[in-house]
């Protein structure tokens, strides 16, 4: 991945309201989008997006708290999925940021969906990509014992020999088989987390984040636009993805055919084309709500066939 150079970029550190400094980096000039990174990501998952909006857009990316060289602090208490939105605002507060298009991958979808809740006046828009792991709730008893085991290989085994398989799951060979020099290099990137980061945010954000079939009043309150982006090889979050485009009343849904859950690196024109069309929508006001016409009880496509 082709990084945009140094003068080209800002780097700050902003301090949370908890006393967390996080590393982030600003790209281009206009309206602000915010990149929110997965937990195998960074900032760095980002560059082909932000290589792409940058000549647009304001675009600014940032480690999470865990992920060096944003601090990586060791009580587990410090990491939750509140805390992960509320680091998000305070991003956006700290560079006088009113509002901003809000973009998430996997864990920073989780994140941008709970900004979009708990602080709905910083969000002009929402892009929720690859969101849904354990969210279902036949799910949850496996993905909260899977998460326990993964944090506890990165505490005994370090993130160089858990990378080493967490690079290769089931929804990441797709990427491997199309592109496996950038695959490389973002399992090169995994490679050098901090094994604590990891452990912490996987037990604290992952493992305790409420399921969002829990959330579903929340997500029925959300009234900006929303782009839902699903790999259709991603299985984890194609039925979690159905149930928000069906409960967030201004949502749309894209699936990306042949694709795995590093959709944004492993498949960037068709990602930055569809979040390019997106936020063109919204920025002209032609994105739309659902009409509640199109909510059909029936089965054959009318509600009423007398």
């Amino acid at each position: 991945m082709q990084r945009a150079s140094e003068s080209e970029r800002s780097i700050t550190r902003v301090m949370t309201d908890d006393g967390i400094s996080l590393h982030v980096e600003e790209t281009g000039a206009g309206a602000p989008l915010l990149f929110i990174h997965e937990f195998a990501g960074d900032a760095r998952s980002w560059e082909p997006q932000v290589n792409h909006f940058s000549a647009a857009y304001r675009c600014v990316t940032y480690n999470a708290r865990g992920y060096p060289p944003s601090d990586v602090p060791d009580e587990p208490g410090r990491y939750s999925q509140a805390r992960a939105a509320d680091d998000a605002r305070d991003v956006l507060n700290a560079l006088d940021i009113p509002r901003a298009h809000v973009v998430g991958l996997s864990m920073g979808g989780f994140c941008a969906l709970h900004l979009g809740i708990r602080h709905p006046e910083l969000v002009s828009s929402l892009v929720i990509a690859a969101c849904g792991y354990g969210a279902q709730p036949e799910a949850r008893d496996s993905f909260r014992q899977e998460s326990a085991a993964i944090a506890a290989a990165f505490e005994q085994e370090g993130t160089v020999a858990v990378a080493e398989r967490y690079a290769v799951g089931p929804a990441r060979v797709q990427f491997q088989n199309k592109n496996p020099d950038a695959w490389a290099v973002f399992a090169a990137a995994l490679a050098e987390h901090s094994a604590t980061g990891m452990a912490r945010t996987m037990l604290g954000v992952q493992r305790e984040r409420p399921s969002l079939y829990d959330l579903q009043s929340e997500l029925r309150a959300l009234h900006m636009p929303v782009l839902i982006i699903a790999g259709d090889e991603d299985d984890g979050c194609l039925e979690p993805d159905l149930m928000l485009k069906r409960t967030i009343p201004a949502a749309g849904l894209v699936v990306m055919p042949n694709t795995g859950h590093t959709c944004n690196l492993e498949e960037p024109e068709v990602f930055n084309r569809s979040l390019g069309d997106f936020l063109a929508a919204v920025d002209a006001g032609r994105w739309p709500t659902r009409d509640p016409r199109s909510r059909g009880r029936g089965v054959t496509g009318m509600d009423d066939p007398h």
